[in-house]
């Protein structure tokens, strides 16, 4: 899992709320750790590689936003893994861990290990949070017809960028000037939890107003398309409405856990006494929501493929293939126009000029297609209602 905590249990004199959390039942939190990192990782791995009797996802060009949900998943896996090594480290060297409470030593490898691992977590949750970001604003724009494969060079510099000055930038102002003087002040958290928990709220509050006007944007585009919305328009952009909602729902279901956890613990930090008997529930509370946290945020990867493509099976299609040949295809084309003649110039001419007449048309169906990527029923309804398709 993903939180500052980690960063914060670093230092030799860490608060109170973080000894809470991470003294609570460590081989019990390290094994759900590992469990859900696995079976997300192997899941994740699984709903991406290709399938057998499965086609491509067609897309009419390669777009962006295709690659930033390719990127979102890269993200997850390798935060995984990170969650993976760092858990195992954990609960296979108990005695290793235990000398970072230790103030004076000379051993710096706990210390090391602790704040790299830390850091390569969130880093990589961090850049999947600006990638899921950068999403919401591709889609917007292709909508508007303001992107394209140029932006995704922009949003490689925005999102690896930030993530790596914000993360940067928390690490130091915690461990300023050294490990053993961190956490003496809030003057050393505050800013460390603000820069880990920007990028999920900009998600959280930012994301579901571009994913509106998207659905917006295009309800209008396929309207104009036309002059009519048909049943086919309707149920399309439903459908593009929907995959924005279970994007949203998965990344709420995944880290509302680590805000209600985050506050808990803050109010915690501000009592005199956190063992105090009225406290009891909130520790209770702090501590469910630790382990939910376990289970839930490394499983994002996962339910992100599912809100992105559906499941797409089992049965994973390894084998080589052939491809096709390009003079093969001419000369079995070849074949097929010597034996059935036709009048292949006028229809050319047709559906040249119908190309040029449709052309605005095409390029909705392009933005459309992008959007509901990995929806063979949206594609194909696309197609039926295309005006290409209704002049062939």
């Amino acid at each position: 899992m993903a939180s500052p905590r980690l960063e914060t249990y670093c230092c030799p004199n860490r608060d109170a709320a973080t000894q809470l959390v991470m003294n609570f039942q460590p081989e019990v939190f390290c094994g759900v750790c590992i469990g859900s990192a696995s079976v997300g990782l192997l899941l994740t791995i699984l709903q991406l590689l290709p399938k057998k009797g499965q086609s491509p996802r067609k897309t009419p060009k390669a777009s962006s936003s295709s690659t930033i949900l390719l990127l979102i998943s890269i993200c997850d896996i390798l935060g995984g893994l990170g969650i993976i090594f760092r858990s195992s480290i954990w609960l296979g060297f108990p005695g290793f861990i235990a000398n970072i409470s230790v103030v004076n030593r000379t051993d710096v490898w706990p210390s090391a290990f602790c704040v790299g691992s830390a850091m390569w977590i969130q880093l990589l949750y961090s850049a999947g949070f600006w990638w899921l970001f950068c999403y919401a604003v591709d889609s917007y724009l292709v909508v508007r017809r303001s992107a394209g494969l140029s932006t995704i060079v922009l949003y490689h510099m925005m999102t690896w960028g930030l993530a790596v000055m914000l993360c940067v930038e928390g690490i130091a102002l915690l461990y300023y000037p050294s490990l053993s003087s961190c956490e003496n002040g809030l003057q050393h958290a505050i800013p460390h939890y603000v820069t880990t928990y920007v990028p999920l709220l900009l998600v959280l509050v930012v994301n579901p107003i571009l994913f509106r006007r998207t659905v917006s944007a295009v309800a209008s585009l396929l309207k104009g398309r036309q002059g009519i919305y048909t049943e086919n328009e309707r149920r399309l952009g439903t459908e593009i409405q929907i995959r924005f909602f279970k994007i949203m729902l998965v990344f709420v279901i995944c880290w509302s856990s680590n805000i209600i956890n985050e506050s808990l613990l803050f109010y915690l930090e501000m009592q005199p006494d956190i063992n105090e008997l009225f406290l009891k529930n909130i520790r209770s509370a702090a501590l469910i929501t630790w382990i939910i946290m376990g289970v839930l945020n490394p499983m994002q990867g996962f339910l992100f493929t599912l809100a992105f493509y559906g499941w797409t099976g089992w049965r994973v299609d390894l084998k080589w293939r052939k491809r096709e040949i390009p003079w093969e295809s001419m000369s079995s084309s070849t074949v097929g126009e010597n034996a059935y003649p036709s009048p292949v110039n006028y229809q050319s001419n047709i559906h040249d000029s119908k190309k040029i007449s449709t052309s605005d048309s095409q390029h909705t169906d392009e933005a459309i297609s992008m959007l509901s990527e990995g929806n063979t029923s949206g594609d194909d309804r696309l197609t039926r209602s295309s005006p290409v398709y209704q002049g062939w």
